[in-house]
């Protein structure tokens, strides 16, 4: 009976001590992380399931081990140029490197420190673009790549502004993404074309709509140095830039040399004949005086090949591609004809160097990979490289003047 009666106490000790809920009582809210434990682990599992097995893939690379290699930016002759800056997830190097040169040009020949937009650019490249689609009904090119003497082209049709007045980032974005915005572009111009729907201003006005809500909408107007400008004359009074003493070279022995020529890759989607085709010790000439006579040069070309190294930083052409003395016209032609050089990156070439009796050339880029280690944003090009795989130039034409008459 003591056994009970002291667990009947306890159970009342207990019990007085545990305060009841009444449906009537008055609760409070209060915010708190939500939890799911069990869902969360099994959504793990499952994932890990779904998911193939990550196999790591090796590239074929050169080693670079024990190469009297450049190191530094310090060692090279350089010319001012703004710094780098990264161009995001998108395909628009061409405008990248060109705009660089732009700026590195108005520095050059009116002492001025201008930041230039890209994306304005860009914005109506892409409007021009989709006009070509509609007038070609749908056989036109439509992507985010394009040539560096697009650049001029834009400059002079629809002017340009300084970077502070159109970035194309959205508030709080960091960097460029354009995956969704070309997406969503590219479906647009392909449904009407399935649908043979050729009105033109009407794609371009969605186009447009599309590009503003992605890069929002560029200026008609902009203030600079405490004076307003439209863009046009931005590009005209400011600028002060005239697109026709820049020209455009290239070196492949598929076209007649010593005159201009279409470049024929996709990114040429207007089909320009401005390019200057002219033998590769000429165009190699070229270069070497250009860079050594204080000018910057907009290059494009190949970049994925095994001797270049976003870590080491340089891109050579391995003897066992080539040895150095068999580069020439048909080398260069036998890769660009079977697609083994491609039109693959604009980049701004931008000082150079002499090392070990051969050129090496410094390279400011814009891509991803030139930011993984110091000195960011820069490559060394070895002349090889250049002489084999860089397919086309641009630069003023007085620093050319002296070694080919460009003609029409």
């Amino acid at each position: 009976m003591k056994k009970y009666l002291f667990y009947f106490l306890s159970f009342t000790i207990i019990f007085a001590g545990t305060k009841s809920y009444s449906q009537n009582e008055k609760t409070k809210a209060i915010f708190v992380e939500p939890k799911s434990e069990f869902y969360e682990e099994m959504t793990k599992e499952i994932e890990t399931y779904n998911t193939p097995a990550k196999v790591n893939n090796k590239v074929l690379r050169v080693d670079f081990t024990g190469m009297d290699l450049p190191k530094s930016l310090s060692e090279f002759t350089s010319y001012w140029h703004n710094p780098t800056v990264s161009q995001g997830q998108t395909g628009t190097c061409w405008a990248f490197s060109t705009t660089s040169f732009f700026e590195s040009e108005i520095y050059r020949l009116h002492k001025k420190e201008i930041k230039l937009s890209v994306i304005f650019t860009v914005y109506w490249e892409y409007v021009e673009k989709t006009r070509r689609f509609v007038q070609e009904r749908g056989n036109s090119v439509f992507g985010e790549g394009s040539e560096g003497n697009a650049v001029p082209r834009i400059y002079e049709k629809y002017g340009a502004v300084p970077l502070e007045s159109y970035t194309g980032l959205l508030p709080d974005q960091v960097y460029h993404d354009h995956s969704k915005l070309f997406d969503e572009m590219n479906n647009y111009l392909q449904t009407i074309k399935k649908n043979n729907s050729w009105n033109e201003e009407e794609a371009v006005a969605t186009i447009k709509d599309i590009m503003n809500h992605y890069l929002g909408t560029p200026p008609t107007k902009v203030n600079y140095d405490g004076s307003e400008y439209t863009p046009k004359e931005f590009y005209q009074n400011v600028m002060k830039l005239k697109v026709d003493d820049y020209v455009d070279i290239v070196s492949y022995s598929q076209e007649p040399f010593n005159q201009k020529v279409e470049y024929t890759v996709p990114d040429n989607w207007w089909h320009s004949k401005d390019y200057y085709n002219v033998p590769l010790e000429t165009y190699m000439k070229l270069i070497k005086n250009a860079i050594r006579n204080g000018y910057t040069i907009a290059i494009g070309g190949d970049v994925s090949e095994p001797g270049y190294d976003s870590h080491v930083k340089c891109a050579i052409i391995p003897t066992f591609d080539i040895p150095s003395e068999y580069i020439n016209d048909d080398a260069r032609e036998f890769r660009f004809s079977n697609g083994t050089t491609g039109d693959d990156h604009g980049l701004h070439m931008v000082g150079y160097m002499t090392k070990n009796g051969k050129d090496w050339f410094l390279i400011k880029d814009s891509g991803a990979g030139s930011k993984n280690v110091e000195p960011k944003g820069y490559y060394f090009y070895h002349e090889d490289y250049v002489k084999l795989k860089i397919m086309d130039f641009m630069v003023h034409k007085d620093a050319v003047g002296n070694l080919v008459n460009i003609r029409n």
